[in-house]
């Protein structure tokens, strides 16, 4: 009956399930308190401007309205000292009027003081004939007996919004309704703004007196979390969203939904909307001239700052600060904290604040703050002088503080501030009358690596090589070689263009010849390149550093070296393996060499892994990614891969949910590389339980030339989708694009995980051949044929470069072979034997048995329980069925779930008690069936209906124990049912 909300289509609501719930059961409506009280149900709902009150009071409404209740709402208008008295209440006598004029016109009869708050009469062209006064005590009794009588009807809801703008005559009114009973049930919600409530506003001391009143409750609606806020941005902005940006708009908006809608709608360089700015700034307006002008200063600060700082650079008197600090926090500007510091209550109030300075106020506050940190006078950090000195023009100061900051921050493990404190610092090098101040190519090296520890190689790699082609010939060689070799070390960390080969051969060209502590930290970096490379002369140079090292008592090179040389040789017996990482670990870590360390940790797992020891490998990378973020660098190589290999294994071992959490990103803002490739490996577990990928599979392909395991771990889970929605054309042409961008990339032809692909490609095939023609199916026989040849020449290859090959290699080798002959089964082409392709699967379903990856072994299962129903053995097929049900539901798989379920929809011989011998119809309609024709095709060829033919198929399908069509059709093939 009332609009709390104009009307059209609204968001879903976000995060206030739990407030909705509560405030529908204080207010009688759900649960439904129908009998009379003493006093109405009534809630006071408070929160900030902008959290969601009107939004929760809309869902309210329909709530309400949904179980029978009539809603009549009023507004209160800032009308400042001009307001009207009774306004929301004239609002609400004008919707009864509209909607049950016949109880206001009876009321009005009795209570004739009622017309006096109608609208019409309100009006300067009103009726005022009979404008005399009317006793308050009337006005209050008529509007209590219309509400009543409403209530009369149906159970009726009051909604006064914005309460804190209301006239006393209003809140007077509200007052005596809350302490007047009804005959019938009634409830009323009040709901103003909590941060409005000054310590001399009406309201304030109001609320406290209605607060007493039995009956009436209080509701403070507090600001979205994070997770909530999180939703709401996806549901305003449906297309994908960088973690970096989702997390941006989650700190700025501080749980606030009207900020977000503001934040998430406007196109915005980092200032704050516009219009979400104007809003913001009429929280000003309250405070006098002295109370702006500190408040202004203080926002030149941040969101925070000391009361000593802010002492010094607003160049208010003492006395005079404090009472317009007092004025600011009782206006819910400012908000005090027990360490001597203010802060503003919003972060976006204290950045339109800050855009609202005029230019030179700005430039001058800011070297207040400057002068005041770098004479001591004010407390700060070398971080706060830096971005004052450089906001105040002081180039030289804000140099020597950014570096200073940058130094700092990787100190206390902050490599992402530190990174960019050094990237301004190297900005401001530019100028030539500062290129002294610093030396440049050790800044440089500082800044990459930074970068390298937030993830970002691509970028340290970028920044050394564009500096190395400014460095001067007459540059000391050690620097220069130390710059040539961190180029060839960051680009092998990554799939990139850059011709490590030629750095790492400059590097060593510019080596010192002698046995120096600069030639040994050299050394153990070229030792490390070639390893990563796969070199074998990567074991001499790592020994030649080592002895060094231990020689200059370099304790990290000696770690580093030790690390490589460990590490060169995988095949070693498992213990001897774990043995010489684990010390090699502990001796980084004694050395302090954190790098060192998560390389020797990530190579143990790796170790562990590759031999199929997962419980064991788990382990590991858990032991390597903690302490990567106990140090503050968990984007930095060895260390996120130790987290994404976790995220893998718990894929492997059927943990989905642990997958989710691992591969989740909220408020971590990852690099895009990192969060790509965690989004890849999460799309397995979302497809895998039926959820559509299409949108994340799109977005991921840009990344594919920037790091080739995104295409790896991402590819694999859309062909096999295609491949279940029945799109093998569509399937074969991300594989094909796969391999494509990834040989133009630098990633040799039969990488290894070509031989996985070709298997989930191949079995794409399997899973579309229902729908495929016999020309299809013919023209795909190439493509089954080609992806077998491709992953076996991987096989071939590994075997001949004497490769390890764990029982992840093997299992994926053996469903190759398996997936091959599956195919050849079902289209009868080449068709080999059942017992051939029974073995072939009973090897692959033991392989990854050992390895112990659950959803292969489901899948494999599956297939192997088809083939056993095709062949009659119904029991073993059973057996497996159950098993890979088990694993199902275990894993949260609904298209797995949905395969089992269409298995075992067909009546097996053993089952229905048939036989496989077909009437000549029978005969004649597989025969037609076998070459690709539909149902209605066949129709009219015999002269029969398409409903017969479904019955005939369906008899078949019985008869054969097939699944399918097209498995019919092959199993008829190798039984001799058809003729040749």
């Amino acid at each position: 009956m009332g609009d709390v909300a104009p009307a059209g289509t609204r968001l879903t609501l976000v995060g206030r399930d739990a407030e909705l719930s509560e405030l529908s059961s204080l207010l009688g409506v759900r649960p439904p308190r129908l009998e009379a009280r003493l006093v109405p149900n009534a809630v006071l709902l408070a929160g900030d401007a902008g959290v969601g009150k009107t939004r929760l009071l809309t869902e309210l409404r329909d709530l309400a309205v949904a179980d029978g209740w009539q809603v009549v709402a009023g507004h209160c208008l800032d009308f400042g000292d001009s307001a009207l008295p009774y306004l929301p209440f004239s609002e609400v006598i004008g919707r009864l009027a509209t909607d049950l004029p016949d109880v206001v016109e009876t009321v009005s009869g009795v209570h004739p003081a009622l017309g006096r708050l109608q609208p019409g009469r309100r009006m300067l062209s009103g009726d005022t004939q009979d404008a005399g006064s009317v006793d308050r005590g009337d006005l209050f009794e008529a509007m209590h007996a219309l509400l009543g009588a409403a209530a009369a009807k149906a159970p009726l809801l009051l909604v006064i919004e914005d309460a804190h703008w209301a006239d006393q005559s209003t809140r007077d009114m509200v007052s005596f309704l809350f302490s007047r009973p009804f005959a019938d049930p009634v409830g009323i919600v009040v709901s103003y703004r909590a941060e409005d409530l000054h310590r001399r506003h009406p309201l304030r001391s109001q609320v406290a007196e209605w607060s007493r009143v039995r009956g009436v409750e209080r509701l403070q609606l507090n600001p979205l979390g994070d997770s909530d806020v999180r939703a709401l941005v996806r549901e305003l902005h449906p297309d994908p969203i960088t973690e970096a940006d989702l997390a941006d708009i989650v700190d700025r908006a501080e749980g606030n939904a009207f900020f977000v809608e503001e934040l998430v709608g406007a196109s915005w360089g980092g200032r704050v909307p516009e219009d979400l700015a104007e809003v913001l700034l009429v929280r000003l307006d309250r405070l006098d001239d002295t109370a702006r002008r500190v408040v202004r200063a203080m926002s030149v600060a941040g969101r925070r700052v000391s009361h000593g700082l802010l002492a010094e650079a607003s160049g208010v008197a003492a006395d005079q600060l404090d009472q317009a600090m007092r004025a600011a926090v009782e206006s819910h500007v400012v908000v005090t904290s027990h360490d001597d510091r203010y802060s503003f209550r919003h972060a976006l109030l204290a950045e339109a604040i800050y855009d609202d300075l005029l230019p030179g106020e700005r430039v001058r506050l800011h070297a207040a703050y400057a002068e005041a940190l770098r004479d001591g006078r004010g407390r700060g950090t070398a971080a706060e002088l830096a971005r004052h000195a450089l906001a105040a023009r002081d180039l030289r100061t804000a140099l020597e503080a950014s570096v200073r900051a940058g130094d700092e921050a990787m100190a206390v493990g902050g490599p992402d501030e530190a990174a960019q404190h050094f990237q301004q610092a190297l900005e401001l090098v530019v100028d030539p009358s500062l290129a002294d101040e610093v030396d440049v190519s050790s800044l440089v090296l500082k800044t990459a690596d930074a970068l390298v520890a937030t993830g970002m190689p691509h970028r340290a790699t970028q920044l050394v090589e564009k500096h190395i082609a400014v460095v001067d010939e007459d540059e000391d060689p050690v620097t220069r070689s130390r710059l040539h070799a961190y180029v060839a070390h960051t680009a092998s960390l990554y799939d990139n263009d850059f011709d490590w080969r030629t750095h790492l051969t400059r590097a060593q060209e510019l080596t010192p010849e002698e046995p120096t502590a600069d030639r040994a930290r050299l050394l153990a970096i070229h030792a490390r390149v070639l390893w990563m490379q796969g070199q074998p002369e990567a074991k001499e140079i790592a020994m030649e550093a080592l002895a060094l090292a231990e020689t200059h008592a370099l304790p990290r090179v000696a770690s580093d070296a030790t690390t490589t040389l460990v590490g060169l040789d995988r095949k070693v017996p498992m213990e001897q393996l774990a043995a010489a990482l684990g010390d090699a670990a502990q001796r980084a870590r004694a050395t302090g060499a954190v790098n060192s360390e998560l390389r020797a940790l990530y190579l143990l797992g790796r170790g562990y892994q590759d031999r199929g020891h997962l419980a064991e490998a788990a382990e590991t990378f858990v032991r390597a990614y903690e302490r990567a973020v106990e140090t503050g660098i968990p984007w930095a190589p060895w260390a996120f891969d130790a987290r994404f290999q976790q995220a893998q294994i718990a894929h492997m071992d059927g943990r989905w949910d642990d997958v989710l959490a691992l591969t989740n990103v909220d408020g971590q803002s990852p690099p895009p590389l990192a969060e790509a490739l965690l989004a890849a490996l999460r799309s397995a577990v979302l497809v895998g339980r039926g959820e559509d990928q299409a949108t994340l599979f799109k977005r991921l392909r840009r990344f594919w030339p920037k790091d080739g395991l995104t295409a790896i771990f991402a590819a694999p889970v859309e062909i096999a989708a295609h491949g279940r929605a029945g799109n093998p054309t569509v399937a074969l042409g991300v594989l094909d694009d796969m391999v494509r961008t990834l040989t133009t990339n630098n990633w040799p032809e039969l990488f290894q995980a070509r031989l996985r692909v070709s298997a989930v490609g191949i079995g794409a095939l399997v899973d579309s051949v229902a729908g495929m023609s016999t020309e299809e199916r013919e023209r795909f026989h190439a493509d089954a044929d080609r992806l077998h040849a491709d992953g076996q020449r991987v096989v071939d290859k590994q075997v001949e470069k004497g490769v390890f090959w764990g029982p992840e290699g093997k299992g994926w080798g053996r469903r190759l072979e398996a997936e091959h002959l599956h195919w050849r089964w079902v289209t009868g082409q080449d068709s080999p034997s059942c017992e051939e392709l029974v073995t072939a699967w009973r090897e692959t379903i033991a392989l990854f048995e050992e390895l112990g990856h659950v959803p292969e072994i489901a899948r494999c299962r599956l297939r192997l329980a088809s083939v056993l129903r095709s062949s009659g053995d119904t029991a073993a097929a059973r057996e497996l069925t159950d098993l890979a049900r088990d694993a199902a539901h275990r894993l949260g798989s609904q298209p797995l779930l949905d395969d089992l379920k269409a298995l075992g929809s067909s009546p097996t011989r053993a089952e229905s008690g048939g036989t496989d011998t077909l009437t000549p119809r029978e005969t004649e309609i597989l025969t037609l069936v076998a070459a690709g024709r539909s149902n209605g095709e066949i129709g009219k060829q015999l002269f029969i209906s398409a409903k017969t033919v479904s019955v005939h198929v369906s008899n078949i399908l019985a008869k054969l124990g097939a699944s399918g069509r097209t498995e019919a059709a092959a199993i008829a093939r190798r039984r001799g049912l058809l003729p040749d």
